[in-house]
């Protein structure tokens, strides 16, 4: 067989369901013989997206895969890598590229070269019976570790070139591979744990990886420990929970603020502890407990008092053994007044946020939309993001999420339209669940065609874009000048026309108390199967951060 049906053939045996492209590499064509679906995108990054939204709703068990022609294809794909880079999504990037010949013959663009720094591990196929070898290898990287992007680039004539067809008939699919913890390290850990008198547990995207919510929710029970998570976590932990402190990011909660900064000890699983302006910063003068599965993480941004590297639900499950094999009738632990203190803590903060999440100004208030969203959806039946900007922020610390994946939480980068690409591979994923992506109208500029893609695709996502015609993430200060003179915050456009252009179901949302009656009239259409957006006009309410205290 020629290397191109190779290469589909082995994404078949490593059960990808589609790949999705912009024509034209032979890749398509050989995928779609292969049994592979092709989906089309209007752009490179939102069809990357969509892989990073199906990967991130498998948990990376199923792979999202995106092909793309030599050249300006290659070339318009490295934000959507950039972005899955940053926030840890395991993706497989298959860009075509020039004959070997031209390697290096300028101005000849090397994916492999050019994305390097956003990928966990990026080749060139330099020999066509090598190309079993390659996506084996590419498997590994993605199934095993820290999840991240990899990248195979697919010369021209090794995909024209013949392979023997046993090799690839002998090839068989990867399987992950995970580590436990050192027991000594183990054992140092929950020492330090039962020692502390106000431990605070800091939950990362490793935890939702390995499937260790159970884990998790035992662990916190047993040491009656509050628990917060990374904005990439949310919902790793209910946030319905007696323990639950909330999301941290670029906005956070109360409790997460009050928590961290009394705590003595801070217990982080599954996560970098990367100082990041859409994370939270562990305060000076606490101990520190990291546990991840990439040991580039330690001693990175903080050093650790005690440190263990492995699976985190490996590492959680031995916590928990070390921890009653050391206290013996002393756990579980007795502490309902820490339930209490996050209660009040809790309470009084939302009592001072109800006037925005509950506002009947017009026009509309962002807050109170989000409001409106916690009581009409079903979220334990939804799977629901945010896009960059205020969006992220008001939403993160006020959608209260119940179950994992029931809320995409990103950041680490922040690419304007990320949301729309995230919801359609989350519905491809997971076709049983309502999928809303939240955006802004600046965002929904850059990405909206491709609602066109998810009519045509049959994709029926909600898109939600909060119109408030301008970047009201800035201050008006920062334009000072700017807009006085030339009008730089304001922006224009009916959004919900442009998606009625492209098929989709829409409606205008101006009064407040419109908003969950046609909130059930959009589920209902993509319960139908045809993709909706509401577009919500809303006034610019500058978000606020407990951090900027």
């Amino acid at each position: 067989m020629k290397g191109v049906d190779a290469i589909a053939q082995i994404l078949k045996k490593e059960g990808v369901d589609f790949i999705g492209c912009i024509p034209y590499n032979t890749l398509e064509e050989a995928a779609a013989k292969a049994g592979v679906r092709p989906m089309l995108f209007r752009q490179e990054r939102v069809g990357i997206n969509t892989a990073d939204g199906f990967s991130r709703v498998t948990n990376g068990r199923r792979i999202g895969v995106f092909t793309m022609q030599a050249g300006p294809g290659a070339e318009n794909g490295f934000p959507g890598v950039a972005q899955a880079y940053s926030d840890s999504t395991p993706i497989l990037i298959l860009p075509a590229g020039a004959n070997r010949d031209r390697s290096g013959v300028r101005p000849t663009f090397s994916p492999t070269r050019s994305y390097r720094d956003v990928t966990k591990w990026a080749d060139t196929i330099n020999m066509p019976q090598r190309i079993p070898e390659m996506m084996r290898r590419a498997f590994s990287q993605l199934r095993s570790g820290r999840p991240s992007p990899v990248l195979v680039e697919m010369p021209t004539d090794v995909m024209r070139a013949d392979v023997d067809d046993t090799t690839v008939s002998a090839y068989k699919p990867v399987s992950p591979h995970r580590a436990a913890g050192d027991p000594g390290d183990v054992k140092a850990a929950a020492s330090a744990l039962l020692k502390a008198k106000r431990p605070v547990i800091h939950a990362g995207q490793g935890v939702l990886y390995s499937e260790a919510w159970k884990e998790l929710r035992e662990l916190a029970e047993l040491l009656q420990a509050p628990v917060m998570s990374t904005l990439g976590a949310k919902g790793v932990f209910p946030e319905d929970h007696p323990l639950a402190l909330g999301a941290g990011g670029a906005s956070t909660t109360a409790p997460v603020m009050r928590f961290l900064q009394n705590a003595d000890l801070v217990f982080g699983i599954g996560c970098s502890f990367t100082r990041t302006h859409f994370g939270v910063d562990v305060p000076p003068g606490k101990t520190i407990v990291h546990c991840t599965n990439d040991e580039s993480d330690i001693n990175k941004d903080y050093n650790p008092d005690y440190a263990v590297i492995g699976d985190a639900r490996l590492v959680l499950r031995q916590v928990i053994d070390e921890v009653k094999a050391q206290a013996g009738s002393n756990v579980p632990r007795e502490a309902p007044e820490v339930a209490r203190e996050v209660k009040a803590v809790k309470d009084a903060w939302l009592g001072e946020w109800m006037p925005k999440l509950t506002s009947d100004e017009t026009p509309i208030n962002p807050y109170r939309v989000i409001w409106e969203m916690m009581r009409a959806l079903d979220r334990r039946k939804a799977i629901v993001t945010h896009d960059s900007g205020s969006p992220r922020d008001h939403m993160s610390p006020f959608f209260e999420t119940l179950t994992p994946r029931g809320f995409l939480g990103w950041g680490k980068s922040t690419q304007l339209g990320y949301s729309l690409g995230l919801a359609l591979g989350a519905k491809l994923a997971a076709p049983d669940k309502l999928c809303i992506n939240v955006l802004g109208d600046f965002a929904f500029g850059m990405v909206g065609l491709d609602m066109e893609t998810a009519v045509r695709e049959r994709i029926p996502v909600l898109t939600i874009v909060l119109n408030n015609s301008g970047m009201g993430i800035y201050q008006p200060e920062r334009f000072a000048v700017s807009h006085k003179l030339y009008n730089i915050k304001r922006l224009t456009g009916r959004y919900d026309m442009v998606a009625q252009a492209m098929g989709a179901w829409n409606e205008r949302v101006e009064r407040p108390e419109d908003i969950a009656p046609a909130l059930r009239r959009a589920q209902k259409v993509t319960e139908a199967g045809q993709p909706a957006l509401l577009e919500i006009i809303t006034r610019e309410e500058h978000s606020f951060s407990f951090k900027d205290r």
